[in-house]
């Protein structure tokens, strides 16, 4: 059986013990051994494979050895308890293996949970997996979590008081971090939250969220954006020295400003924008860009665009000698002398 949406969440939340076995395949290996772990952890607990209830094979392993999962599955141990035998780094190679040991499976076996890349749709492993009468297959995209999830892992965080704002803010971060980084972040949250009662807020969020280069990359961005031009030097100078290129930071301050003219451009002005822009602008930084919009005209930013393109086409241009980054520079500096103009 095929499990997506809901179904698959729910199963994440609660596996089915009595189930003969299930498949978790995607292109991102971080993703599928995230929901690995979980589904493993939920059926042995985490004592589980200290207690030898958790087989692993590779398949590299199962290859060599094809009887080595079905040992897996009839084995019984010294405690009691639920097992599994987990086959990693599976492929097509290995379907008539699997197959035999799924049709041995009987009730009180351990379960069995292989793991694998990408798998097309006419896939042998993944055709068994969705055909078979008491088997599970789930594919792990890499999509952001959505509501239903977040609020689980939440709850799984003992984060039960959350102002709507801060969920937003998490959504946010959702999209744009990798699912472990999400979960440490969530972790994080609720070491900060023990033992306080008042809902979390979206300023919380924001200091509990991962620092990275792009703090530098906003500080740079946000200096251009208020026209403070004595500054863009020194800041683009560093962001150069930790291997940021031209490109992205034009990237960058082309997304930057994109989001200032949508709030300028807003029929009711920057404050109703900022109500309708998605992804959503949470703490400081939702306070700072409400700012900069108001500092500038609408018909300014559609020229600031314009001078960002204009350098995007320079730095690319065949022709062109000078150093990209100093065309970058300069650009930024001339984008802040129009802010100033206004």
């Amino acid at each position: 059986m095929k499990l997506t949406g809901r179904d698959a969440q729910a199963f994440f939340r609660k596996p089915d013990p009595t189930r003969a076995g299930v498949l978790l395949y995607g292109e991102d290996a971080m993703r599928v051994a995230h929901r690995r772990q979980e589904v493993i952890a939920a059926l042995v607990g985490p004592e589980g494979e200290a207690e030898m209830r958790l087989t692993r094979i590779s398949g590299a392993e199962l290859r060599r050895d094809p009887a080595m999962l079905l040992d897996a599955i009839k084995a019984q141990g010294f405690f009691p308890g639920p097992r599994v035998a987990f086959v990693e780094e599976a492929g097509d190679g290995l379907a008539d293996i699997v197959s035999r040991a799924l049709e041995d499976w009987r009730e009180g076996d351990a379960q069995v949970i292989v793991t694998a890349g990408q798998l097309a749709a006419r896939s042998k492993l993944r055709k068994l997996f969705e055909g078979h009468r008491n088997a599970l297959a789930i594919g792990i995209y890499s999509d952001p979590p959505g509501r239903e999830e977040i609020e689980a892992a939440l709850s799984k965080a003992g984060l039960e008081q959350i102002d709507r704002a801060a969920f937003d803010a998490l959504e946010a971060l959702g999209r744009a971090l990798e699912p472990g980084d999400f979960r440490q972040v969530l972790e994080k949250l609720a070491l900060y939250k023990l033992d306080d009662p008042a809902p979390l807020t979206p300023e919380e969020v924001a200091a509990c969220a991962p620092a990275s280069i792009e703090a530098e990359l906003d500080d740079v961005l946000n200096v251009v954006a208020e026209g403070r031009s004595a500054e863009i030097g020194p800041l683009v100078q560093r962001l150069e020295g930790q291997g940021v290129t031209p490109v992205t930071l034009l990237i960058m301050a082309m997304r930057h400003f994109r989001v200032l003219y949508a709030l300028a451009s807003s029929p009711g002005g920057p404050q109703a924008g900022l109500q309708k822009l998605r992804p959503p602008l949470f703490g400081p930084r939702r306070d700072r860009m409400l700012r900069q919009a108001q500092g500038w005209s609408a018909d300014g930013l559609e020229a600031a665009l314009g001078m960002l393109m204009d350098t995007d086409l320079s730095i690319r241009s065949a022709g062109q000698r000078a150093p990209a980054m100093a065309l970058v520079e300069r650009g930024f500096v001339r984008l802040a002398w129009l802010r100033n103009r206004r």
